[in-house]
């Protein structure tokens, strides 16, 4: 939502592919929409939303389009969810993927950006996340996947010269965001008054980057003036990790209340801090993330008063 309004104020046409699944609100995806529309009337930009499935047949409309960059953000999340529900993390992320890549090469779109994740640096990569580290030891399917779509993307470059930028994002929040995500989890409870779980007894740290830092790269990446030819990652994200205790004294400074904490032992799947080198994406578009942890909770709790008329 935060890219497609991004290119939508900078003068681009925008089209949106997304199947509005139920993994998680409907509702708050509805909303994303009419925010875009909104933006794009506000602009007087073109926004057109298909709402169907990666592995559909949606393709061979899309094909009437003549697209000068695709930046492809969609898959099944959750780290979590993946271990209960493997499938459908193949049917999204690597037949999905397949999809696009495939689409990519026909149509010889020349810019194109896609998402993979931090959570392909396992517990045995070293610290801050390099590019250059193997990644072989995935902690959990999800994991997983991404690290085949990025192997994918290099076969595709290698086999049919499709060039590609996949970008490791790093604990991302802000506005609109996912409502199974620490954020938006911890604000809940804050004025609900409920108990949060904190895994690993509190002892881990995320690599917190707000929304805007992150549409800031794919921006700069796709604006680039020539879109190198290579098939390459690059980590996104703060570039400073903070302990998970230190970020819930954030939510509870900015909502005035003081959370019952559930001090529980670390879920599988997860890994104990995040930290990314962002220095590959520095070099190639001058990346620098602008927003503190302060000011990124302040703003996300802003805007989760107001939408929820608090």
């Amino acid at each position: 939502m935060h890219t497609s309004i991004r290119f939508l104020q900078n003068g681009w046409e925008v089209v949106g592919l997304d199947n509005l699944n139920d993994y998680y609100s409907v509702a708050l995806k509805r909303d994303r929409v009419k925010e875009i529309e909104s933006i794009s009337r506000k602009f007087g930009q073109l926004f057109r939303m298909f709402e169907a499935d990666l592995n559909s047949e949606v393709w061979n409309e899309l094909k009437s389009f003549d697209f000068q960059a695709i930046v492809h953000l969609a898959a099944q999340a959750g780290v979590r969810y993946s271990i209960e529900n493997p499938k459908a993390y193949l049917e999204s992320n690597v037949l999905g993927f397949q999809k696009v890549l495939d689409y990519v090469k026909e149509t010889q779109v020349k810019r194109f950006v896609y998402a993979s994740s931090s959570s392909v640096y396992g517990k045995d990569s070293k610290q801050p996340f390099n590019e250059n580290e193997a990644c072989n030891n995935p902690e959990s399917y999800y994991a997983a996947t991404k690290k085949m779509n990025e192997h994918m993307a290099k076969s595709y470059f290698n086999t049919h010269n499709v060039s590609s930028i996949g970008l490791r994002f790093f604990t991302v929040y802000g506005p609109w965001g996912r409502p199974d995500m620490a954020p938006m989890l911890f604000t809940k409870a804050a004025y609900d008054n409920e108990p949060i779980k904190v895994y690993n007894h509190g002892n881990q740290s995320r690599d917190f980057t707000y929304i805007d830092d992150i549409v800031d790269g794919i921006f700069s990446i796709i604006a680039m003036a020539e879109f190198p030819k290579f098939a390459e990652v690059c980590n996104i994200g703060n570039g400073s990790p903070v302990g998970l205790i230190n970020f819930i004294e954030q939510i509870e400074a900015n909502t005035s209340s003081i959370l019952k904490k559930d001090f529980v032992d670390a879920q599988k799947g997860d890994v104990a801090q995040t930290y990314a080198d962002t220095t590959k994406l520095f070099n190639l578009t001058g990346y620098k993330p602008k927003t503190s942890l302060e000011t990124g909770i302040e703003k996300f709790i802003n805007w989760y008063k107001a939408y929820n008329k608090l």
